[in-house]
């Protein structure tokens, strides 16, 4: 498997992403320094989040840009890359707000945002509740994020001829995110393991509106449309980049219970704690009530979303899951879901290297062990 971070470099992508992201973040910290020297711990945090992205979203908007006819090195291109940046600000900007609402520690193998500001409230001395103020900092700093993707994609498009299409798809994916977001902090509320078919529909809902489309589909379809794409590209690329997405995301879904702590940046087990209601704890809920496994059925009930449980909790949790046969569900939901965008990019007509890239970045999202 060709490697993700090769692939992002190819054509500059990663380096001119990189630089769009470093002026914004620039910009915003002189902005902030005229109001007050105590908001540059703002543009520190925004700096740290925007330094640690794949730039996935960023190299699959400018492949497909590249596949529907646009040129390397245009000013069209640096369009499209700056736009990539944008992606880059608003992806950001969820995982400020998403760090929040799941109560995460980390992020990327370092402190979550909010973490970061309670323990400055903290180490100051300052009155207050330390968490709260965390929370409201974290809260804010993803509002940011989001004014900076909006200006960071109306400075690329102004005055390009596909500027109000491809508005429209980037108002959509954060429209769609924003609601993604409310579904799944109402599926964590709602009853849970009585019906898992229900509760796997519900998981594959918050999976297409919160992270498949915005992770995927999108920006595939913003790149094609910034290159002209016809009504017709433009269903190809959706056909594609949907269930792609999904993949992608049912493979973040495995390792957020299996994968490596050293790899992910995040502690074995995490989305356990958590109380992820995944398409795997959905699938694993139905194989033990089919197999009458009281057992898992109560470890299941009781401890997905304990956030106090112990190391050894949650390994038998996850071994309990494993048991049950879930993980390969999801693997061969995965391999099902790829398998039908790998056909569309092989039989898109694409030219090469942006068909090859595509779909390389395509294999390198849903085989990843990160």
């Amino acid at each position: 498997m060709t490697d993700l971070s090769d692939l992002v470099d190819a054509e500059g992508v990663r380096s001119a992403v990189d630089d769009a992201l470093s002026d914004h973040v620039e910009r915003l910290r002189a902005l902030l320094a005229a109001t007050s020297r105590d908001a540059d711990a703002l543009a520190d945090a925004l700096e740290r989040m925007v330094a640690g992205g794949k730039r996935m979203r960023a190299a699959l908007c400018y492949w497909s840009f590249r596949a529907h006819g646009g040129g390397d090195g245009t000013p069209q291109a640096q369009a499209v890359l700056r736009v990539g940046a944008a992606l880059e600000l608003f992806q950001a900007a969820a995982l400020f707000h998403d760090d929040v609402m799941d109560a995460s520690d980390t992020r990327r193998g370092q402190p979550s945002a909010h973490r970061v500001f309670e323990g400055r409230h903290r180490a100051s001395g300052l009155t207050g509740d330390s968490e709260r103020f965390g929370v409201a900092a974290a809260i804010l700093l993803g509002d940011l994020a989001l004014v900076a993707s909006e200006q960071q994609f109306a400075d690329a498009t102004t005055g390009h001829p596909h500027q109000q299409a491809a508005r429209a798809v980037f108002d959509l994916m954060r429209t769609e995110v924003t609601v993604g977001q409310y579904l799944d902090v109402l599926a964590q509320a709602m009853p849970w393991g009585d019906d898992p078919a229900r509760d796997e529909d519900r998981a594959r809902e918050v999976i297409r509106a919160k992270s498949a489309r915005y992770s995927v589909e999108h920006p595939l379809v913003i790149g094609a449309v910034l290159a002209g794409a016809d009504e017709a590209a433009v269903a190809r690329v959706q056909a594609i980049g949907r269930p792609l997405g999904e993949a992608f995301q049912l493979r973040d879904d495995l390792l957020g219970v299996f994968g490596d702590p050293r790899r992910t940046g995040k502690p074995a087990g995490d989305d356990l704690r958590e109380g992820k209601r995944t398409v795997l704890v959905a699938r694993a809920a139905a194989r033990a009530l089919a197999a009458g496994d009281d057992g898992t059925v109560r470890l299941l009930a009781h401890h997905l979303g304990d956030r106090t449980m112990p190391d050894a909790e949650v390994a038998a949790l996850a071994h309990a899951i494993a048991a049950t046969g879930a993980p390969d569900d999801v693997e061969q939901l995965i391999d099902e879901l790829a398998s039908r965008a790998f056909a569309g990019i092989e039989s898109s007509g694409w030219p090469d290297p942006a068909r090859r890239v595509v779909a390389a970045l395509a294999h390198a999202a849903v085989d990843r062990r990160a």
